[in-house]
């Protein structure tokens, strides 16, 4: 649930979005998931992958080939690390809103 009571379980935590497709690449899932983690208030990194004709890089163990599309994986969850580590003592700061304290403060 997006809230419980007055907790939002989302809100204020780092997203990476990454996305593997069968066929060619399509950014308009992974911009689609973009907006839906904005909207539960996460903190939404810059940077985003997307692995097209996924079955084309792996190996028969099931481990990833090394590519282009690996490299930016670990590109994406390399700055997923850092903006976690940035932002994980300040999350409650960053999701503060006058409307909710306003909201709180009336009841």
């Amino acid at each position: 649930p997006l809230s419980e009571g007055a907790v939002r379980p989302s809100q204020g935590k780092t997203l990476a979005v990454m996305q593997v497709c069968g066929g060619s690449q399509s950014f308009n899932t992974v911009n689609q998931m973009r907006v839906l983690g904005r909207w539960m208030r996460m903190i939404t990194i810059p940077n985003q992958s997307s692995v097209a004709k996924a079955w084309q890089e792996f190996d028969d163990d099931g481990r990833m080939k090394p590519s282009s599309y690996y490299d930016r994986i670990v590109d994406v969850m390399e700055e997923l690390m850092k903006f976690t580590l940035l932002t994980r003592a300040n999350a409650a700061y960053l999701v503060d809103r006058y409307s909710e304290r306003k909201e709180s403060a009336e009841e």
